[in-house]
């Protein structure tokens, strides 16, 4: 062997090995880029999941009050007296809300009912609003609250 030959190898040697330190420190680095990224998506996944089942809540409620009205002789005085912001109905309604909502305690629901003229020899119809509003508990303080509009007549 030249003598070259000899002084070459050790010195190619010691190169190597810092490259193989740096492409391990690199790797670790992506992997931990790509962990935190992981990370992230699943907790906006739990977030968004939380306020779908937030308004799906509100959905039956508002439904349920809705469904509550139907079975009455659908007047509109009578369903403005019971079922309106303030009515006995609403009241029952309400205990329902605050437990199912958070915030809705803060945030009380509204509900209005507007008498809608019928037509030739028609009964007038009755327009109901119900608005529900809520504030997860995940959202900041100065958030404005939730808020779910169903508008339907009841004939």
């Amino acid at each position: 062997m030249s003598p070259n030959r000899v002084l070459r190898s050790p010195q190619r040697r010691r190169g190597a090995r810092g490259v193989v330190l740096i492409d391990v420190l690199i790797a670790v680095v992506v992997f931990a880029v790509g962990v935190l990224a992981v990370m992230a998506l699943q907790a906006t996944a739990v977030q968004q999941s939380s306020q779908a089942k937030y308004r799906a809540d509100a959905t039956m409620l508002a439904n349920a009050l809705i469904s509550r009205m139907w079975l009455t002789d659908r007047q509109v005085a009578t369903l403005d007296a019971t079922f309106a912001t303030g009515g006995a109905g609403y009241d029952e309604w309400l205990a329902t809300v605050a437990e199912a909502l958070p915030g809705a305690a803060e945030n009380p629901p509204a509900v209005t009912v507007d008498a809608v003229p019928g037509g030739p020899g028609a009964p007038d119809t009755a327009r109901v609003t119900v608005q529900l509003r809520w504030k997860p508990p995940s959202s900041a303080t100065e958030d404005p609250p939730n808020e779910l509009v169903m508008v339907t007549q009841i004939r």
